[in-house]
């Protein structure tokens, strides 16, 4: 998810008039470095 943020990024600033692939990349990059760094469904560890 991270990587398709950045290349939507980079197309965005390189085509000047498509400003909303920029504005969806940069979503994109956040959301996927929420999803890494907040552990979401059991990553708990568990002894025995």
């Amino acid at each position: 998810m991270i990587t398709l943020g950045v290349i939507l990024l980079i197309v965005g600033l390189l085509v000047k008039g498509m400003s909303i692939l920029t504005t969806i990349g940069i979503i994109l990059i956040i959301v996927g470095l929420i999803l890494n760094l907040v552990p979401i469904g059991g990553t708990r560890r568990r002894v025995f």
